[in-house]
């Protein structure tokens, strides 16, 4: 026990140095003041938390939290089917393909974001295609809109999805579906009273990590959106790097961490309900 507490301790200290505490900072400095030109006056004010729930920020956290579901039921309505795949195919198969979802990570997000803007620009790689195909005669606008962002936040956090997914498929017990077909269930049968249920876990840690990435995500809104889709995210870094008011900054911040241990708290509710509901159904 004294073992495993001492493995546990280069963890916790980095999570103590590089969450916790900047986490803390983050919500000493949301109840401070800015200046007039900036600068930061400690004396305690909850006004920065008042203009979080102010109509212009809540329609664009409203804005933000769209597109977040939808790139999270993409993922999975593209994520579940490729990790299912993977797991039906060789384990020399299962190399290749789970390398070609890891490969992204290896080339620097900046470069993966703007090579979508080489692609989707009015002189790029679709809208010239198309026009020598004869299919349209005028380049379409496939960029600096609400449809291109939510590409870009899929085509980044699809392996978030698939990965969990994969996992959960490759651990739950393939003899109850051998037991399903032998009572005579259908392939179609079989995948929704067994596989799928006994995979929501992987399912929700998917959904969980695409959809705390996708509302804090700001890099992707601001290249392939422009200036026309402004996320909570860009309004958070425009807070702290262009307005220079840094505990707004900060309030939002906080706020959006609640939203994601919120979350975290109630994926973990969920598992263990399922876990306990399984057990039960076991013994």
């Amino acid at each position: 026990m004294r073992k495993g507490r001492l493995l546990a301790l280069p963890a916790i200290v980095w999570l103590a140095v590089f969450f916790l505490l900047p986490i803390g900072f983050v919500f000493v400095l949301s109840f401070w003041e800015r200046g007039t030109y900036g600068e930061l006056i400690k004396s305690f004010t909850l006004q920065n938390f008042e203009r979080v729930f102010d109509p212009l920020y809540g329609r664009v956290l409203w804005e933000t939290l769209k597109i977040a579901i939808l790139t999270t039921v993409l993922c999975l309505i593209i994520g579940y089917p490729f990790a299912y795949t993977v797991t039906m195919v060789s384990k020399r198969r299962q190399s290749i393909l789970l390398l070609l979802v890891t490969i992204p990570f290896w080339i620097n997000f900046l470069v993966r974001s703007y090579a979508w803007i080489v692609i989707l620009r009015s002189q790029g790689v679709v809208n010239t295609l198309l026009q020598k195909l004869g299919l349209i005669h005028e380049p379409l606008q496939l960029l600096y809109n609400t449809p291109a962002v939510v590409l870009g936040m899929v085509y980044t956090l699809l392996p978030f999805m698939i990965l969990p997914v994969y996992v959960s498929l490759e651990q739950f017990d393939k003899q109850r579906l051998e037991a399903a077909y032998d009572l005579g269930a259908t392939p179609s049968q079989a995948f929704w009273s067994i596989t799928l249920p006994l995979t929501m876990p992987g399912v929700a840690a998917g959904s969980i990590l695409v959809f705390v990435s996708s509302i804090g995500m700001f890099v992707v809104s601001d290249i392939m959106g422009g200036s026309k889709v402004s996320l909570i995210g860009n309004v958070i870094q425009n807070q702290f790097l262009g307005a220079r008011d840094w505990p707004f900054g900060a309030a939002l911040s906080f706020m959006l961490v609640l939203l994601s241990i919120l979350l975290i708290y109630l994926y973990y509710k969920v598992v263990g309900r399922y876990s306990a509901a399984e057990g039960g159904k076991d013994g």
